[in-house]
């Protein structure tokens, strides 16, 4: 090619490339369209969810309430968690109040996660075992939020036909206050009918059934200090786990002491069988100190959790040998929004809520 045609087409390149129209900026999802983007779950499944903690907590859920929630408000305030989960009342009344828009909330986190958090360990072709059970340890999960969520996903894989392979699921609540008493009122309630009145229509005791068949789902509480999950009773608990779930717990835990959290981390790593699934929901923007050669320096909660489990885990191996990484890091949303729908009926105010989610694979 002469040296004029080589100029001449470099010049028709150039040209070319100018005339390209520019690409349009990303536009962040407008609320409609995040709305349009989230799970589907009836609004009677979300209505009957509420039910269950309105039928639990009735004599709870009185003109009385409030100032027993100012007490429990004080205590958390101060950090006393000890007297602010002390009492029966103030159980019941933390729960009444802060459980069911929590428990809305992982109801459609679950939900929106399902090929995850359900599906994510069958492998195509495998028809897998009918009878197979799913059983899920939530850690500090004793207020009910994550059981009631729980048995609302169980209804929902059982009744759209994504379930036929999930026919059991067992739930095991893990708590450092005595919280049996609530996930045992909870549980009744998920699982049995709600009473009807006496004169009740023959359509209405037709379809008066339980959220969930208690054939399908079975629900524990144990009470455990978490930053002692190394006890015989936690190991079985958690060894045969596929879901373990750390909800708006994590960044307390590591308030109350950065070392004996870092260290349930690693022996929750060391218990859990490869496939389990670790699913941490939190406040965004926890923050947590650490104390480095007489210094004080925060770090955010996602940062302290990475370094744990995929840092500092891996690094465990023995002298001499290559560090196997032993976590992955499934899916992270540094701040997800759950609002009301204003068609949900409760004797209470509840509220809309921000969440940051992490969700990793023990490798």
């Amino acid at each position: 090619m002469a040296p004029n045609s080589k100029l001449n087409a470099k010049r028709k390149a150039q040209r070319e490339t100018t005339n390209l129209p520019k690409p349009r900026p990303q536009r962040r999802p407008t609320e409609e369209g995040k709305a349009a983007k989230r799970p589907y779950i009836p609004i009677e499944l979300r209505q009957l969810l509420l039910n269950v903690f309105r039928d639990s907590f009735a004599e709870r859920l009185s003109p009385d309430l409030d100032p027993l929630l100012q007490e429990v408000k004080g205590h958390l305030y101060n950090r006393d968690f000890a007297t602010a989960f002390g009492k029966k009342e103030y159980l019941e009344a933390y729960a009444a109040r802060w459980s069911p828009s929590r428990a809305l909330a992982y109801l459609e986190l679950f939900w929106h996660m399902r090929d995850d958090l359900w599906f994510g360990d069958e492998e195509e072709g495998d028809e897998g075992d009918v009878e197979k059970s799913r059983k899920v340890v939530c850690l500090g999960g004793g207020a009910g939020a994550e059981i009631v969520a729980l048995g609302c996903v169980q209804k929902m894989l059982s009744s759209d036909g994504e379930g036929t392979e999930l026919q059991k699921m067992e739930v095991i609540a893990i708590d450092i206050a005595d919280w049996s008493m609530v996930v045992d009122n909870l549980a009744k309630h998920t699982t049995t009918a709600p009473t009807l009145l006496k004169y009740a229509s023959a359509a209405a005791k037709a379809a008066n059934v339980p959220l969930v068949n208690p054939e399908d789902i079975n629900f524990t509480f144990s009470q455990h200090d978490l930053h002692k999950v190394s006890t015989p009773e936690v190991i079985t608990q958690l060894a045969d786990a596929t879901l373990i779930t750390l909800l708006f717990t994590l960044n307390e835990m590591y308030s109350a002491s950065l070392a004996l959290t870092q260290q349930f981390l690693l022996h929750l790593t060391e218990i859990l069988v490869p496939g389990a699934l670790f699913l941490v929901v939190d406040s965004p923007g926890s923050y947590s100190s650490v104390t480095l050669n007489g210094a004080e320096k925060k770090y955010p909660m996602q940062w302290l959790l990475d370094h744990t489990l995929l840092t500092q885990a891996s690094s465990n191996a023995e002298r001499g040998k290559e560090a196997v990484p032993k976590w992955e890091k499934v899916k992270e949303d540094e701040s997800r929004w759950f609002r009301l729908d204003d068609r949900l009926e409760y004797p209470i105010e509840l509220e809309n809520m921000r969440m940051q989610v992490h969700l990793y694979r023990r490798i």
